[in-house]
């Protein structure tokens, strides 16, 4: 899952590249809750899917929902419709392992000196991959550098919240029930958009890959993730997105990958194998 996970989401800034001139940020968000709800509701009504047990789990999945679906994509999208360049938005995202690991350090968890050594490793050579993309002129400027750190903020705190107070539950109704959230909370911002959508076949085609694979596939892996793993391991996941995310615009738009991409992943890689690596305790339990 978790190699399944990074290449689908690494995905999602490739996407923009083709949706965003044909739709406002908010406006192609809306309408991809919008299908996601029409594919989920169906599956979970004839598989006979339960809801969320209580008003509180409810309540917990949709706070859940608007951090992580609503202000983080809303965040990226808007960020890269202002004229951010993919590599700068999955930078600053990026830093989401650190954030983890500092608040977890902060209240009272548990992370290893090696576990820290990794997330340094994983960061430095993310650095190294995206470097290339600062000093560019009019690429980041502070409105933009706001909305991607905005969404940085956003993942990190529903991905600890989440998993401090989620109960376990099925993915597709829990699903459900966060993007009905995002949904509600996205369309009077997406009604304030003077643009209007432009259907084309680029725009088709984005759409359909953010609800069949990003929105039913990677938030459903990222949801599982969070539920069966440690926070911080999960989020250390989120360092390879960047180089994998240069890896398929090379191979989809010719981007030139030079020897900074390729150290710079080789370390991010590594970097992510220590922190997720489990310690001998675990390992010894694991085979108990």
């Amino acid at each position: 899952m978790p190699v399944l996970f990074v290449l689908i989401w690494s995905t999602g800034f490739i996407v923009a590249r083709y949706g965003m001139p044909h739709a406002p940020p908010l406006k192609f968000l809306l309408l991809r809750y919008f299908f996601s709800i029409a594919c989920f509701l169906p599956w979970i009504l004839m598989a006979r899917v339960k809801w969320p047990a209580t008003r509180m789990q409810w309540a917990h999945l949709a706070l859940t929902g608007v951090l992580m679906h609503a202000c983080y994509l809303g965040g990226v999208w808007a960020a890269v419709k202002a004229g951010m360049g993919s590599g700068l938005s999955a930078l600053i995202v990026g830093i989401q392992p650190v954030l983890t690991a500092l608040w977890l350090s902060g209240t009272g968890g548990r992370v290893s000196a090696r576990q820290w050594g990794g997330l340094v490793l994983g960061f430095a050579g993310l650095v190294l991959v995206v470097s290339r993309k600062f000093g560019q002129g009019g690429e980041a400027d502070w409105a933009n550098v706001s909305m991607a750190v905005g969404a940085l903020f956003a993942i990190t705190l529903g991905t600890l919240y989440q998993k401090r107070f989620v109960k376990p539950c099925d993915v597709r109704s829990a699903n459900a029930v966060q993007l009905m959230a995002a949904f509600l909370v996205t369309l009077p911002l997406a009604l304030l958009e003077t643009e209007s959508v432009h259907w084309n076949a680029e725009m088709m085609g984005a759409m359909a890959w953010s609800v069949l694979v990003l929105t039913l596939g990677g938030s459903s892996l990222l949801y599982m993730l969070i539920q069966r793993g440690a926070a911080a391991s999960v989020a250390s996941l989120m360092y390879l997105v960047p180089p994998v995310t240069a890896m398929i615009a090379w191979l989809l738009f010719s981007e030139p990958i030079n020897t900074a991409t390729v150290v710079g992943t080789l370390m991010t890689v590594m970097g992510v194998a220590v922190v997720v690596r489990p310690t001998s305790a675990q390992a010894l339990a694991l085979r108990r």
